[in-house]
């Protein structure tokens, strides 16, 4: 936990400082707003060689690189820049997320040990260790209390290609009039840790890739939080719901009627 904590503030530290005053595409992925910046790039380099001189013999999945893998059992999960269209326009929500688990780099088979996710324009950092708890800065995270969707906020995010943000916008669509409201950060490892701090009620999003979830999912779930997909599957790609029991159970329910893990 701690050293993921060091790392993730290591990186956070290149991309606040490096950040130039107008920042560039300089790639794209999925569609042409899934963007690349050079910081992404730089930012996951800086990450790989502080694990190879720390943690020689773990493997290490990347969002910006090819997995590398590793002798221990054990595998870094890295995102250098959660938030990458935020980090872009100036917006300030994006974050570095660095997790560790045993298991990997399957995300249904693994078991979250430690994670940190330190948001680069204030330079909060939140972590967590499993059976230890969840941490920002240093103080203990307890998420709400559960509390019925019609005063819950709901926190979400939207996918890159036009196929899937059609289908989700029929979805939130479903659920806004049914929650208190929705918010929309931009960036998932920080939904999830406002989970744990008690700044959003409730989350989903389909689409999370494993290091969207890895840190984030961690801390949400040692600040007391459940995380799960639907129908009984773990969080994941699919679907990934966040929050206190009983209202995880409520959300699950109106996106399993509304089909949330069906299509696109």
């Amino acid at each position: 936990m701690e050293l993921a904590a060091r790392l993730a503030r290591a990186a956070g530290d290149l991309v606040r400082s490096g950040r130039p005053d107008r920042v560039l595409v300089s790639a794209t992925k999925s569609s042409a707003t899934d963007v690349v910046t050079e910081m992404d790039v730089a930012a996951e380099a800086l990450l790989r060689s502080l694990l190879a001189e720390h943690r020689p013999d773990d493997a290490i999945l990347g969002e910006e690189g090819e997995f590398h893998p590793g002798s221990s059992g054990l595998t870094w999960v890295l995102d250098p820049i959660d938030g990458t269209v935020n980090y872009l326009y100036g917006i300030p929500a994006y974050a570095v997320s660095v997790a560790v688990v045993a298991g990997g780099p399957d995300p249904a088979t693994w078991t979250a040990v430690a994670g940190a996710v330190h948001a680069v324009p204030d330079g909060r950092t939140w972590t967590a260790g499993r059976g230890l708890g969840a941490y920002l800065d240093g103080n203990r995270l307890r998420v709400n209390d559960a509390r019925p969707l019609a005063e819950s906020l709901v926190g979400t995010g939207f996918g890159y290609t036009r196929q899937r943000r059609t289908e989700q916008a029929r979805l939130v669509a479903e659920v806004l009039p049914l929650v208190r409201d929705i918010r929309r950060i931009g960036a998932a490892s920080l939904d999830l840790c406002a989970i744990a701090t008690g700044g959003l009620d409730l989350y989903y999003e389909r689409g999370l890739k494993p290091w969207d979830l890895a840190a984030g999912g961690l801390v949400a779930q040692e600040a007391g939080a459940v995380v799960t997909g639907l129908h009984g599957a773990p969080a994941g790609e699919q679907m990934t719901v966040a929050g206190p029991a009983a209202s995880v159970l409520e959300l699950t329910r109106l996106l399993e009627q509304n089909g949330a893990a069906s299509g696109a």
